[in-house]
């Protein structure tokens, strides 16, 4: 039997009474990454934040580690849940090895993802290039063990040397250690190679879905959408 970590059933969600995600049916499985794609406004980021707890659904339900719930992000993160926003999620005034702390991960852990923390250990994080911040930001939610991964938007701004290593670290927790992953990721190309099965959302609902294998081929028409909103 599948093992389906976090789900959404026939899930709307917004803000106030405004519905920005409509009818969604998705789910992230054990030891799988799936990729969550769209135009910027499609509703990928209220999809994160309703999954993640922050936003309370209008219709439907979500489902973490088999049970509904309505719980809050709080109590998801201590029952397994890591979140990485677009905003880097770090705290700027503290050092790289004080950020670690705080988040009670080992620096062995966190350097068996990033090797580059090692020597920036003693710098403020917010002197930290964007691609230092988000490593560390993503070395922090993976040291924690979750269960699952919600991310945002990890390659926002970044070289494509830095893109590619946080999907590669993303990639290893979900094939060496279960996590299940949900990219929220604008590069089409990127997030297929990483990615097991996809997404793609259009004003607010699945447009399109199945393998990255299957995808490929559709590649082309996904990226138009892109430009166009619509397939």
């Amino acid at each position: 039997m599948t093992d389906t970590l976090i789900e959404a059933r026939n899930l709307s969600a917004g803000y106030g009474s405004m519905p920005v995600v409509r009818e969604l049916d998705l789910r992230v499985d054990a030891g799988e990454v799936v990729a969550l794609i769209g135009a910027n406004g499609a509703g990928k980021t209220t999809t994160l934040l309703t999954l993640a707890g922050e936003l309370t659904p209008l219709a439907g339900e979500v489902r973490f580690l088999g049970a509904p719930t309505r719980a809050s992000m709080h109590a998801r993160c201590r029952g397994g849940l890591g979140y990485v926003t677009e905003e880097r999620s770090v705290t700027m005034n503290m050092s790289v090895a004080d950020n670690l702390k705080l988040a009670a991960v080992s620096p062995q852990v966190a350097f068996g993802y990033f090797p580059a923390l090692e020597r920036i250990m003693g710098r403020r994080a917010g002197l930290c290039s964007g691609g230092e911040q988000q490593m560390l930001s993503l070395a922090r939610a993976l040291g924690r063990n979750p269960k699952v991964l919600l991310a945002d938007e990890l390659s926002l701004g970044l070289a494509p040397l830095v893109v590619k290593s946080l999907l590669e670290a993303v990639r290893a927790a979900a094939t060496e250690r279960g996590i299940g992953v949900l990219l929220v990721e604008q590069h089409v190309r990127q997030a297929l190679k990483v990615a097991d099965r996809v997404y793609l959302m259009e004003r607010g609902r699945v447009a399109l879905q199945g393998t990255s294998d299957e995808l490929i081929n559709e590649l082309d028409k996904i990226e138009a959408s892109y430009l166009t909103g619509h397939l």
